[in-house]
């Protein structure tokens, strides 16, 4: 076993803004409180007793550390630990508790509620799930349950205010997020830049981290159009993400249509306009956009022939139900998102911004570009993107799926 931390750098917050745990949930022997609802968290009533919190995995003692009546400790580190609790009182073993998750109510809270967050980190929550048989709440906004909740069927999918009107406790919580400052590992174990999408949810939940397509149940299965057809989607959350090549978009619809397919938009937005940045639906694009049910887009996306566009949970949900996707974009680099044999990348140009760690990509800032905002060669991740280069991507895909017809 190895030494202890030094003792100014093993204590934890005991609750944060996101994380208001409260006195802990569980007695021990003789006025001992204890949970694992922020970290491992223990109250002792007797000045003097001595806590020692270990890592049963890396043979790390984490805490240790004697307390005061009604002080409540917490380790520092809030994602998943498999922990040691023991509490000494002199030579006297008070108390010792191994985490064990199994049959356990156990609370996963997703920070962010954007449809490609969740899309990517399901799966390792599901992991999880099995992982440790334990019954599983996640925290997730309501118009993502209807999408979720088939595929998922051991998963109890709850809002916030479900969680606050429960009055049940929970023996374990965990926070799935990409926290700020990225070098802060109390909350994540690793950096979120040097990882994909998905595997920052593994790392913070301690399951092995490989890619696992979500697993959705399309409610509406039957095909509503006859003609082949494309999705595409243009709009994303920052200026960034989008396809910054004002000749792209169009040219890739001409050149669909050219080829025998219907192209539909399938975003929320028929126009974004912010911060005088207007992306509107291409011209040449028939117009499905409109804010409706995930479930409606994921029956559309089904059928579709292929999916273009963009770092974006659009083209998390066409993977998701097992349509081809092509990736526009390189402001991330490839790894970050699902693999795709058709990602469309310029590493000619400045790319993969929001992985370099000198560089912590700032969501509130919609016209972000650590290098050159506000400068001509801004955005030069994605404008350097042809559209010829597209087209021949696209063509490839298109191949594919017809040598596949053939050799059938």
């Amino acid at each position: 076993m190895s030494s202890p931390l030094s003792p100014s750098l093993q204590r934890g917050l005991p609750e944060s803004s996101f994380a208001s745990a409260g006195t802990p949930a569980f007695s021990g022997p003789e006025g001992i409180r204890y949970d694992f609802n922020y970290g491992c968290r223990v109250q002792v009533p007797v000045s003097g007793w001595r806590v020692v919190m270990l890592d049963l995995d890396t043979h790390n003692i984490i805490f240790d550390e004697v307390l005061e009546a009604g002080e409540i400790a917490a380790s520092r580190r809030k994602y998943f630990v498999r922990f040691m609790l023991e509490v000494h009182d002199g030579e006297r073993v008070v108390f010792s508790h191994a985490l064990n998750l199994a049959h356990q109510r156990v609370f996963v809270r997703a920070g962010q509620t954007a449809l490609g967050d969740s899309l990517a980190w399901l799966p390792a929550v599901e992991a999880f799930r099995r992982q440790h048989q334990c019954e599983l709440s996640i925290q997730l906004p309501l118009h993502l349950h209807a999408l979720f909740r088939e595929g998922y069927p051991h998963l109890h999918f709850v809002t916030h205010d479900d969680v606050a009107l429960s009055g049940q406790p929970f023996y374990a919580s965990y926070f799935l997020g990409v926290f700020s400052p990225y070098d802060e590992r109390d909350h994540q174990p690793t950096d979120p830049r040097a990882s994909s999408l998905q595997d920052m949810a593994s790392y913070i939940l301690g399951v092995p981290a490989i890619e696992r397509r979500p697993m959705l149940v399309v409610a509406d299965t039957v095909r509503r159009i006859e003609e082949p057809y494309v999705c595409i989607a243009v709009q994303a959350g920052s200026h960034c993400k989008y396809w910054n090549n004002p000749n792209g978009w169009p040219a890739v619809v001409a050149h669909l249509k050219q080829q025998g397919y219907r192209v539909l938009c399938i975003d929320r937005e028929r126009e974004c306009r912010r911060l005088g940045a207007l992306n509107a639906i291409p011209a040449g694009a028939e117009d499905f956009t409109g804010n409706l049910p995930l479930q409606e887009r994921a029956s559309l996306l089904l059928h579709a022939e292929f999916f273009v566009g963009l770092s974006s949970g659009l083209s998390w949900l066409a993977w998701a139900v097992g349509t081809p996707v092509v990736m526009i974009g390189g402001f991330t680099h490839p790894k970050t998102e699902f693999h795709t044999p058709w990602r469309v990348v310029n590493f000619h140009a400045c790319n993969g911004c929001f992985n370099d760690s000198s560089f912590a990509f700032d969501s509130g800032n919609f016209h972000w570009c650590p290098k050159y905002e506000g400068k001509p060669m801004a955005y030069q991740c994605s404008s350097s993107i042809t559209p010829a280069f597209v087209i021949r991507v696209v063509e490839t895909l298109i191949a594919a799926q017809r040598g596949a017809l053939l050799s059938r």
